[in-house]
């Protein structure tokens, strides 16, 4: 007898069984592999957390040198790829670039197809390496700009955020990038992270799955949400109109994106405070005050008037912008982040497989005859 129990989006079904993260909402707490994401954004870089997703483990003094060292001889795109995103059209999505640009990279792997653990570790260094380059050159190929190479005498953060905008950030300014990297590093189970997996299951290869996340995220309910928050704090422009504006907006019903979120329902989302405090200190080095006043007068009126907290994308889009990171850049950076999760994800459906197939719930007609 199959069970027919439904819940909509699949809301609370236990869909996998995972080492790697769990939204600890009672505790108001991301563990990763055991440790709290936030004391990890405090304390180490986002390339000792994708050691610790990718690898299970922090990394010693030797081992940090040695993933830092591989990822920086791997940095390298084949210009084939930039051909291929040159020649996309005019109506793209930075998330479509990237999209194709993360297939075709598929092609140039020569250990395409085998899914053993020692080929997949290898295949998630090269993703991991490449992705900065591939996310920061999809906005310069679009705007018809050079191609930005990348630097190995700068840490992995310093290096992305220095490929988007074109000068070497100063040491808050790389902090601040390196902690939205780590806070959008892992998060469980969302949409694009079951998409991979759901892939993985079939044993197509680790690309595909990935290709697949680049899908998902794009969507305004997923990754995409952190633009719209942007566009929504420049169309409001003052402090001053934020709460008849939002108030209007609620008026009319509209979803107020920035606001809410699957799992945190009555909660704060940890990562959103965190990034809230990283705003407060890149307003205190560049200035922008009324930036930071408009977030806390938004938050205030949507908790006293739907009595919901901001998620990780309302503080994070005005810290992207204060670093000089193009909107549009916004959800490939999210994604370029979650690849350390992603490839973590995908490698332990191999381990574990078994292949996703779920049943329905008919409500179609029955016994019609042609």
């Amino acid at each position: 007898m199959t069970d027919e129990t439904y819940k909509p989006g699949l809301e609370g079904i236990i869909a996998t069984e995972t080492a790697l993260s769990y939204l600890d909402v009672d505790h108001e707490q991301i563990v990763i592999r055991g440790y709290d994401l936030i004391e990890l954004a405090n304390t180490v870089d986002y390339i000792k957390v994708a050691h610790l997703l990718m690898e299970g483990h922090l990394p010693t003094s030797s081992e940090y040198d040695a993933f830092v060292r591989t990822l920086n001889e791997r940095q390298t795109v084949p210009d084939q790829i930039f051909s291929i995103m040159k020649s996309l059209g005019p109506q793209q999505h930075l998330m479509d670039s990237l999209r194709t640009a993360l297939s075709a990279l598929a092609t140039f792997d020569s250990s395409l197809g085998r899914l053993d653990a020692q080929s997949t570790a290898e295949q998630s260094l090269t993703l991991l390496a490449r992705m900065p380059v591939i996310v920061a050159n999809s906005y310069h190929i679009k705007n018809h700009e050079a191609i930005v190479q990348p630097r190995a005498d700068l840490g992995y953060a310093a290096n992305f955020l220095a490929m988007i905008t074109g000068s070497v950030p100063t040491p808050d300014e790389a902090q601040a990038f390196d902690q939205l990297l780590t806070v959008y590093s892992e998060h469980e189970m969302p949409n694009s992270t079951f998409t991979a997996i759901v892939i993985a299951s079939t044993l197509s290869d680790m690309y595909g799955a990935l290709v697949g996340a680049v899908a998902s995220l794009k969507g305004t309910l997923h990754g995409g949400a952190n633009e719209a928050v942007m566009h929504m704090l420049l169309e409001m422009k003052t402090p001053d109109q934020v709460a008849p504006q939002l108030l209007a907006k609620l008026a009319r019903k509209e979803r107020i994106m920035g606001f809410g979120h699957r799992v945190y329902m009555k909660k704060p989302d940890p990562r959103a405070m965190l990034m809230k405090e990283s705003l407060k200190r890149l307003v205190a080095i560049k200035g922008h005050q009324d930036l930071y006043d408009m977030c806390v007068i938004g938050e205030e009126v949507m908790q006293r008037e739907k009595g919901l907290y901001p998620n990780l994308d309302y503080y994070a889009a005005p810290v992207y912008y204060l670093l000089g990171v193009p909107i549009e850049l916004y959800t490939p950076i999210f994604f370029a982040a979650r690849t350390a999760g992603l490839v973590a994800h995908v490698r332990e459906q191999y381990e574990h497989n078994r292949l996703f197939r779920p049943r329905v719930r008919y409500t179609g007609p029955r016994g019609l005859h042609p």
